[in-house]
């Protein structure tokens, strides 16, 4: 497994500042932001697309400091109801999987969105819900009509230049689990797949080793380091479905929290060495979203607990057996 990070955390800082200060955290590789909600402060998509030049050198700057991509992420979302949040999206994914295939990177990461209850809709209506009956009319109307033909489309877009698509599962988005995940993938292309980031299926209540078992390495492209912590009272009384800014740490029912801060040591290493047991054997990219800690602060605590956790080397050959 390769240890990196999502450079968005340090998105006021120039790329070159950013990587001399995580040289001393031996990193393996970095995830970057080419537009939509991670911005594109390190990976300017047009620049990029435009100039051999300028993907030459950042890609000499990544290799100096012994650093690859893991992942290009444009998280947006492309079935938006309203037209133009939509195009600004689509348009942002398809340049994003246009110079993954130029710099040779395999992985571009994003949401899988989620549309309106009709076309005269103009805000996403994620269901959450089976009764009353309308909310599953609303929900098969947004797979047959919109997630299906659009990540059919892109999914073909993105294996013809020889990417492929990792979605978030993120609650919000039609994606949001294993199963609808699968569906996505069963119905739009075997190029679509997880990034996988377990912060969001614990405070859902799922258990992320038996999502990764679920969902199989070969479905599997990256993985997120970021952990969450349910807050036990506040979820007695409310449930996980919280509203509540983000900011509002004491009163919310869960908050995301650096690794290690809202699972034991021995439930991370459980994680990876189940990672390794599906057959992912690839990044894993630091994701800081702690508002209780700094991005430096959050960005180191992880890396060493990670070292302590994650599976670095190849299995040695079985002499016991």
């Amino acid at each position: 497994m390769k240890l990196g990070l999502l450079t968005v955390m340090f998105s006021q800082k120039p790329l070159k500042d950013v990587l001399e200060l995580v040289r001393p955290l031996g990193l393996d590789c970095v995830e970057l932001g080419t537009g939509n909600y991670p911005g594109d402060a390190h990976a300017p998509l047009e620049e990029l697309l435009a100039s051999k030049s300028k993907r030459d050198a950042l890609l000499a700057l990544l290799k100096g400091e012994g650093l690859t991509i893991s992942a290009l992420s444009c998280h947006g979302n492309c079935l938006h109801p309203d037209a133009a949040f939509a195009k600004r999206s689509q348009e942002v994914q398809t340049k994003t999987v246009r110079l993954a295939e130029m710099m040779g990177v395999k992985t571009v990461i994003d949401f899988s969105g989620c549309p309106g209850e009709s076309d005269k809709a103009t805000k996403p209506n994620w269901v959450t819900c089976a009764w009353p009956p309308d909310y599953l009319e609303v929900l098969e109307w947004q797979w047959a009509k919109k997630v299906i033909p659009y990540w059919k489309k892109q999914a073909k877009f993105a294996k013809d230049h020889g990417v492929n698509v990792a979605f978030e599962m993120h609650p919000g988005f039609v994606v949001y689990n294993p199963e609808t995940l699968l569906k996505l993938r069963k119905e739009c292309g075997s190029n679509l797949g997880a990034n996988f980031d377990p912060s969001h299926l614990f405070w859902q209540g799922m258990d992320p080793c038996e999502a990764v078992k679920l969902i199989g390495g070969k479905a599997i492209f990256h993985v997120h380091a970021k952990d969450s912590r349910v807050d036990p009272v506040n979820a007695s009384r409310n449930g996980v479905l919280d509203t509540k800014h983000y900011g509002d740490e004491a009163n919310r029912s869960w908050i995301f929290r650096t690794v290690g801060y809202g699972h034991s040591l021995e439930w991370w290493k459980d994680f990876f060495s189940t990672l390794r047991l599906v057959g992912y054997d690839g990044a894993i990219s630091i994701e800081h979203e702690d508002s209780l800690m700094s991005s430096w602060e959050g960005l180191t605590k992880a890396v060493a607990f990670l070292k302590q956790t994650m599976i670095f080397e190849k299995p040695s050959a079985m002499t016991w057996a």
